[in-house]
């Protein structure tokens, strides 16, 4: 009894500890990172708990921190039963097929994370988890450490999980929302995601009962009253939610300037102001050579400047520069279009492209953390949404921040884009009147972002407000 009541009183003087977890997927590996990042800049131990391949992806892709005060643990998955996909699908598939293999196997991380976390217990009088939703299922056992606390990271928008929470309940709405709020409930479920991959994530939610509270990489600046209604909604009764976002950086040229630059911010730094056209969709989609080939006359014959990063899908075993790095996937167009575009197809500095002035807007798929990076930094954008959360999260972009156009309605989703629709909307997003004041309304909303991080913020007070909460 003696020893116990030491032992007690002994870990009251242990500083608090953080344990990450993030799930296997570059957006969402780059958002837990992010986070870890910020909490350590508080002076707080993290430790990044993933399977030793991720580990090194997510330190390889981050852009512009350095990891100080993050401990990496490498965990071991088991063999991966899938091949290597080729480097064009012949159809589009839904959305996660290739990495379905990845996600199963994540599940075997269990035991190894519960005892990582017991043994991460005994060293702070407090240690808290927090843990990308999709990984519930693995980080569950916590619930077993007498002095562990967890937080669920959401990686989607508010927008988007709160019409995913509300269009599942089954027990009838708890409350009437207002009619101005965009209808995206009767659109947007249908080929957004494989069954397979609904059943993972219904797992994971099945799992989710013992967290203290969530995060959402946002800002109440533009999200507040989705925030709002998230916290209104009874599977948040007695959670507390914050709001910890933009977790990129949002002045990027606070970063070490001796830096090597990738080429195409050389490339860049010769274009006038918001002369160019980012063109971007992500690591976890391929597309077509049809499409690509569609895309590449819209982007040739709108005669306009534009940079395309061009690269396939992240697979189940490996990230997509292992595989094609510096691939010519269009013999002859670069030097086609020589004059007003570069085709990129390694890894590329995303934020620090949508930070360089050249960029007037940004074509993408509308994944979170490429809508975010946008609206931080100021930049319109032409959505061409894929599967998940990217349709809801243009609907939020066009219909409540009124800073984007959208290429196609999602019904449409399994038509091909043809050449001249591209060119339409690159046209209208660079040089017509309405692509101006979309200009006009990102750039001012970018830079309210970029405020609500300084000291007085909305976001560094959410975030000052989560650091006194778990340091208590």
């Amino acid at each position: 009894m003696a020893s116990q009541t030491y032992n007690q009183k002994n870990q009251k003087n242990l500083p608090i500890g953080v344990v990450s977890v993030p799930f296997p997927m570059q957006g969402h590996l780059n958002q837990t990172l992010l986070l870890s990042n910020l909490i350590s800049s508080y002076g707080i131990q993290v430790h990044f708990a993933g399977s030793t391949t991720h580990n090194q992806q997510a330190k390889q892709r981050l852009h512009g921190w350095n990891q100080q005060n993050i401990h990496f643990h490498d965990l071991q998955l088991p063999n991966l039963n899938s091949s290597i996909p080729p480097l064009f699908n012949e159809k589009t598939t839904e959305f996660p097929s290739h990495l379905q293999p990845l996600f199963d196997a994540s599940l075997n991380l269990r035991q190894p994370m519960f005892k990582l976390l017991q043994e991460l217990s005994l060293k702070y009088r407090r240690i808290i988890v927090i843990h990308d939703t999709l990984m519930a299922y693995v980080v569950q056992d916590l619930k077993f450490i007498p002095n562990a606390e967890s937080y669920a990271l959401h990686s989607v928008s508010a927008f988007a999980i709160f019409f995913h929470i509300w269009d599942s309940l089954s027990d009838g709405k708890p409350f009437e929302l207002d009619d101005d709020i965009p209808n995206c409930r009767d659109l947007l479920n249908e080929g957004c995601l494989t069954q397979e991959f609904k059943e993972f994530i219904a797992l994971q939610y099945k799992a989710l009962d013992f967290e203290s509270g969530r995060l959402y990489n946002t800002c109440r600046l533009f999200e507040g009253r989705y925030m709002n209604l998230l916290e209104k909604l009874p599977t948040n009764a007695n959670k507390k939610l914050f709001a910890m976002g933009p977790l990129n950086l949002v002045d990027i040229n606070r970063t070490n300037p001796s830096k090597i630059r990738h080429e195409c911010l050389e490339w860049l730094d010769k274009h006038d102001k918001n002369s160019v056209l980012f063109v971007s969709f992500g690591t976890s989609t391929s597309l077509t050579e049809e499409q690509i080939t569609e895309l590449a006359i819209g982007l040739e014959r709108s005669d306009q400047k534009f940079l395309w990063v061009l690269r396939m899908a992240d697979g189940a075993q490996f990230s997509a520069e292992d595989y094609m790095n510096k691939k010519n996937l269009l013999e002859g167009y670069e030097s086609k279009v020589k004059h007003k575009g570069m085709v990129v197809t390694d890894w590329a500095p995303q934020l620090e492209i949508l930070a360089h002035s050249a960029i007037g807007g940004f074509m993408s798929h509308c994944g979170w953390n490429s809508s975010i990076e946008s609206i931080s930094m100021g930049v319109p954008i032409i959505a061409l949404p894929m599967h998940s959360d990217q349709p809801k999260n243009s609907i939020f972009l066009r219909d409540v921040l009124k800073i984007c156009l959208l290429v196609r309605k999602w019904e449409k989703r399994d038509e091909l884009v043809r050449w001249d629709v591209v060119e339409n909307c690159v046209s209208r997003l660079m040089v017509s009147k309405e692509g101006e004041e979309m200009r006009r309304r990102a750039n001012e909303l970018g830079r309210k972002v970029r405020d609500s991080v300084e000291i007085g913020g909305t976001s560094y007070l959410e975030r000052d407000s989560f650091i006194t909460h778990i340091s208590r």
